[in-house]
Formats: C-alpha cells, structure tokens, sequence
C-alpha cells in the first residue's frame, strides 16, 4: 500500500471521529438548552399559577367580606316631557268675569270664557278656545247656558265629553278640572233678575252635575264640586255670592278662588 493510500485513510478516520465527538458534543448542548428552556416555562407556568390564585382569592375575600348593600345602584334615567305650567280657565259668561290676574296673581292663567257660550260654542272652536295655548291644566265650567236654548240633561253631558275627549286626544299631558255648574237663585228677593235666570232650575242643575261627576270618573279626569261650595241651605246660589241671581259676585269668586287653589298644586 502506498503511502498516500495510508494518509488518505488516516484523514478519513480521523474525520470520522471528529464528526463523531462534535455530534455528541451537540446533543449534550442541546440537552442542556431543553432542560433550561423547560425549566423556565415551568417556572413561568407556577409563577402565572400563584397570581391567579392570589387574584381570585382577593376577589372571593373581597365578595364574601364587603358591604354590598352600600354600593349605589345606577339606574336607567328616564326621560320626561315637561311642559310650562299654563293654566286655562274655559267657560261661558262666568268664567269671562272671572278677574284671574287678580285672583291668581303670580300664575300663568288664560281666560278663555266667552260671553253667553254653550258647549257647542266650544266645540266649534277648540283651537282658538284650547289648543293654541297648550295648557298644562284647564278648568272646565260649561252647560248653563245650554239650559235656555233647552238642551236635554244628555245633549249637554255629551257635549262637555266630546270637549273633554278633544282636549285629551290633542293635548294628553294637559291635566282635565271639571267643574260642577253652579246653582242659580231665582228666590223672590229683589236683588234677582229673572230675565238673567230665566228658565235654569237647581233641579236640572243638580241631575246634570249628578252625571258630570260619574262622567268624570269614566274619562279620569277631576271633578270639582263646586255646587256644594255656593249654596244655601234651601239650595239656592247664596245671595251673597251673586249679582242678580246667575252670575258671581266678588264675594263669590273669593270662594271659588279658595277652591280652585286646592287643585293647583298637584
């Protein structure tokens, strides 16, 4: 065998094993990379474990130990139309003489009596009468005047309903006041004029006031008694509280004011 035959095998061996010792040499490397990289991923693992156990163990101390009936409850707000408080007083003659500036000082009142209206008055004329000044409150005092044109008990209470109907379906946050009608006097004292009572009687009066108060309580809306307010023990418009036996003296508004005033506040 040659020489360079011989030399050729020494380097192949000796390549042989170099290659032999630097693998083995990888692995334990390698190893020893795994082993620390593992052993830092289960470090990880027990470190992220204890904080979970501390955070929930804070959050079940913190549940079972705090007050909870302290903590403010927030609720949804709700959201409320408010209207300017606008208050109408709709009616005849009666209610046309009523100084409401005066009786009312400091309060937004309209006067929308007309002088000797009946309910078809009104009802022809909502808009002007009611609607147009968007009342927060409104005091109806209406039928008197149906009485000498003879009007039936029922043809009037049914026309104050489609009234109170109108007012609801237009203006339904408008809160409804129906009054009574008043008693008349058509005693023989010479203060009354008949040719202003004419043919009105308190038992008409009283039937209709009768169904104004079931009426009232049908459409919920309130009812005034202001008949019982007015009278004398006979059942008459006390005479005091008239001019001439129909219509109201100042001494009777002072009355009614007084009552009217009761309802202004709710």
């Amino acid at each position: 065998m040659t020489t360079k035959k011989i030399e050729n095998k020494k380097n192949i061996k000796s390549t042989k094993v170099a290659k032999t010792t630097r693998t083995k040499k990888n692995k334990r490397l390698y190893g020893q990379k795994v082993v620390i990289k593992n052993k830092k991923l289960h470090k990880g693992i027990i470190i992220a474990l204890i904080i979970s156990i501390l955070v929930n163990g804070f959050t079940i101390f913190h549940f079972i130990t705090y007050n909870h009936h302290k903590v403010k409850e927030v609720t949804k707000v709700v959201e409320k139309e408010v209207i300017p408080e606008n208050i109408v007083f709709l009616g005849d003659s009666i209610t046309w003489m009523y100084d409401l500036n005066k009786y009312f000082e400091g309060k937004k009142v309209v006067n929308s009596g007309g002088d000797g209206n009946t309910t078809s008055d009104i009802l022809k004329n909502m808009n002007e009468r009611v609607y147009k000044y968007n009342p927060s409150k409104i005091f109806i005092l209406i039928g008197t005047n149906d009485i000498i044109y003879d009007k039936t008990k029922d043809e009037i209470v049914e026309n104050i309903k489609k009234i109170i109907e109108e007012i609801q379906k237009n203006r339904p946050t408008c809160k409804i006041y129906l009054e009574s009608l008043y008693p008349i006097n058509d005693t023989k004292d010479k203060k009354i004029n008949m040719h202003m009572v004419k043919n009105r009687t308190n038992k008409l009066i009283d039937e209709i006031n009768t169904d104004l108060k079931k009426l009232s309580a049908k459409l919920n809306i309130t009812y005034i008694n202001m008949h019982d307010n007015l009278v004398d023990e006979e059942g008459n418009l006390k005479l005091e509280y008239t001019n001439e036996g129909l219509h109201i003296s100042q001494k009777g508004y002072e009355i009614i004011t007084k009552k009217i005033k009761e309802y202004l506040t709710n």
